[in-house]
């Protein structure tokens, strides 16, 4: 496949896709926070050879983070995708509905209070879309190909 082709293979994958991308890399992306943080605890000390209980603990701080951040990544590009679907438009708008829906149907129902519900949705949403509307994002087209090589030859002095 050729260089110039590859910038348009996102536009190729489905929105079902993208929400099982969002939610795999959520999920290793979690499961290694989840390992720094099993550090930073007071996991039960091995005793006489017996490493079990702490390896359980550490595996269910893993799978906790790992599983809630697989959570937020897959409902937020889910909900983005579904709300770009039903308005046509690509813009900040429905990325800051993604992530006010995953804010706040994860941390919702992680922290039982619809107060810290909304709160946790309104912080994404916010972020997501100054983050969208100020055009912070890794790749602009403008039809340009930058090599890590220059092509040009030098003058000879």
């Amino acid at each position: 496949m050729d260089s110039s082709e590859l910038r348009y293979l996102e536009d190729d994958d489905t929105p079902s896709m993208k929400t099982i991308k969002a939610a795999t890399s959520g999920l290793v992306a979690g499961t290694l926070w989840g390992t720094i943080v099993a550090t930073w605890h007071d996991v039960p000390r091995v005793e006489r050879n017996v490493a079990l209980p702490g390896l359980l603990r550490t595996m269910k701080i893993m799978g906790t983070h790992g599983l809630t951040f697989a959570a937020i990544g897959g409902v937020y590009v889910g909900v983005e995708q579904l709300v770009q679907h039903f308005r046509t438009k690509r813009d900040f708008v429905n990325g800051a509905v993604g992530a006010f829906t995953a804010g706040a149907l994860i941390f919702g129902l992680k922290g039982k209070s619809m107060t810290a519900a909304i709160q946790a949705g309104s912080a994404l949403a916010f972020t997501s879309a100054v983050l969208d509307a100020g055009g912070q994002t890794t790749r602009i087209d403008n039809g340009k190909e930058y090599l890590p090589y220059s092509t040009k030859k030098r003058p000879v002095s």
